[in-house]
């Protein structure tokens, strides 16, 4: 009964919300209309199709018309409708890790960046000896820029997005910013301004709001490139993430929403869906639409405590329940074979990176190291997806769960230690996935406490957790102890991965990065010189185990930030 009130409830706000908030009277402004029936597919085009990459940043499951949100998004309905809906779409629970595995193709246990975020003061970013997917695509004869958030570090000039692939790029180095002075401050007086154009600061274009700065700096791109060359656009918008900002026409539709966090959020989901019509506006007016693949995708689950909602599946942004790890995602293109259908093909974000070399006309190999498959088949033609299992992530720094241990885990792995694995329709976790809520729409104004606990799990003595996602994906009915020879199986498995995981890079911050420092902006700061000086420290440390040495000042601020990064920082993001 509970399934069928669901399934009304999305039907009714998908007609109420979705579709009629679009004026089917006006000439469409987003895409042409589908073939139609006997008509003959197109041709394989003579050139590499235009790769659009729209990526959002903590979008909710729930947050989007045709999953039959409260919140208005005719242009993403649409163009899901008439493309390919990826409903078994995964992504990873965080910032960066979605974008490192988006752009190289790998599990983070491949890149060193297993645990939580880049943070502005690190001496960290996506690893320099990596071919990434815009580099790539730039030996294939790509014309490439990015516009929108980097969050892949940028302690060294070779970290940015102009030295790893791409031509141009206007957006923020940072995680959150802003949306209109693009201040940001990580921590107590340690703020800097974060705009960047090319390797410059943008002071010019302060005052802008970022989502509607980006969609217009995307059509200034089409508007002065020639259909003629292969085009690749990362449009890595900064909303919905924190602050909560929207210019007041978004908001005024939404001024009979009680829950206040809620209004404002929705206002910057509206928002940026009239971007994205904007966009592909512009794609049809400089002529790349009929030659363009447009794929969305959300970067990770919603902040439910900011407004975003993951109902009806559990968790939040930041876990690795459902709700921090499924994704929106569709695609929407003319060159699809097969068009105005749902696949619940698996695909996770690694996927895109062969995939769109594969179709720019580019091979990758094993020698490549990716982990990521080819699902244009599985997408285009409704073929079996190549993959059959996801490593969500296995985390050594993560906070130890207090009830796992070697023995509770068949005495092959660890079930303290964070993990998440999915194979086939089992899904496998380790030790503290972060916190299971189910959380419904944020509708009221305010909850009383004894509402929210009403969904809320208490903490379990326990640290090991399987279902069968196929069947229940909203992970209610714990499997663990009726099937231990899957979870054997599966802990099998991530024992396999561990064997190649790299060590994880999480270096302490430096105080060399404070803004103060560089102009009062956010940027690089360390040279190859002082990088090397940084390892041959950590060397030096390791060999002087158990000495004690008279340590200058900054040595103990690297010191006492190392420390609170391995800590602390997990509970920050």
């Amino acid at each position: 009964m509970a399934m069928h009130a669901l399934t009304g409830f999305s039907l009714v706000s998908l007609l109420s919300f979705g579709y009629l908030s679009w004026d089917w009277a006006k000439p469409s402004l987003v895409a042409d209309a589908p073939a139609e029936a006997g008509e003959q597919p197109s041709a394989a085009p003579r050139q590499p199709p235009h790769i659009i990459f729209i990526l959002t940043d903590d979008q909710g499951y729930h947050d989007v018309g045709y999953h039959g949100s409260d919140i208005e998004t005719p242009t993403l309905d649409r163009l899901a409708a008439e493309g390919v809906k990826l409903e078994n779409y995964y992504i990873q629970p965080i910032c960066t890790p979605s974008r490192s595995q988006l752009l190289t193709g790998r599990y983070q246990i491949h890149t060193g960046l297993q645990h939580s975020i880049i943070r502005p003061r690190q001496p960290n970013c996506l690893p320099l000896d990596q071919v990434t997917l815009p580099q790539k695509l730039q030996e294939l004869g790509y014309s490439t820029h990015m516009v929108g958030k980097w969050h892949l570090g940028f302690y060294r000039k070779e970290c940015l997005p102009t030295r790893r692939g791409f031509d141009t790029f206007l957006g923020s180095l940072t995680g959150n910013v802003d949306y209109y002075t693009y201040d940001n401050c990580d921590g107590p007086g340690v703020c800097g301004f974060d705009l960047h154009e090319g390797e410059s600061v943008a002071w010019g274009l302060s005052g802008q709001y970022s989502t509607l700065l980006y969609a217009q700096r995307v059509s200034h791109i089409l508007a002065s490139h020639s259909p003629r060359r292969p085009l690749f656009l990362y449009v890595a918008f900064q909303a919905v993430h924190t602050p909560l900002q929207s210019p007041r026409q978004y908001l005024y539709r939404y001024r009979t929403m009680g829950n206040v966090a809620r209004r404002k959020y929705a206002a910057m989901v509206t928002c940026m869906d009239e971007a994205v019509r904007n966009i592909t506006w512009a794609l049809k007016r400089y002529g790349f639409y009929d030659n363009s693949v447009i794929i969305f995708s959300s970067d990770n689950g919603g902040q439910t405590f900011s407004g975003g909602s993951n109902w009806p599946l559990r968790g939040r942004k930041g876990t690795y329940w459902e709700g921090g790890v499924r994704g929106l995602g569709f695609v929407h293109s003319p060159l699809l074979k097969r068009k105005r259908w749902t696949s619940r093909a698996l695909v996770h974000i690694t996927d895109w990176y062969p995939t769109l070399v594969g179709l720019a006309g580019g091979t990758t190999s094993a020698a490549d190291g990716l982990d990521g498959y080819d699902v244009w088949p599985a997408i285009s033609e409704g073929r079996a997806s190549p993959r059959t299992e996801i490593l969500h992530n296995i985390d050594p720094l993560y906070n130890h769960a207090r009830h796992g241990s070697l023995e509770g885990g068949f005495g092959i792995w660890n079930t303290a230690v964070q993990a998440a694995i999915r194979v086939g329709e089992w899904k496998l976790l380790t030790g503290d996935p972060g916190y299971g809520d189910w959380i419904p729409p944020q509708t009221l104004a305010a909850f009383p406490g004894s509402w929210w606990n009403l969904e809320r799990m208490a903490s379990a003595r326990q640290a090991v957790w399987l279902f069968n996602i196929s069947a229940d994906p909203y992970e209610r009915e714990d499997l663990a102890g009726q099937r231990p020879d899957v979870v054997r199986a599966l802990l099998a498995r991530l024992v396999d991965y561990n064997r190649t995981a790299i060590p994880v890079r999480y270096p302490a911050e430096n105080p060399r990065a404070h803004p103060d420092f560089n102009g009062g902006a956010w940027g690089p700061w360390a040279s190859d010189e002082e990088e090397d000086e940084e390892e041959e420290e950590g060397r030096a440390r390791s060999l002087s185990r158990g000495h004690r040495k008279k340590k200058c000042k900054i040595c103990k601020l690297r010191s006492f930030f190392r420390k609170l990064n391995t800590r602390l920082m997990s509970h920050r993001i």
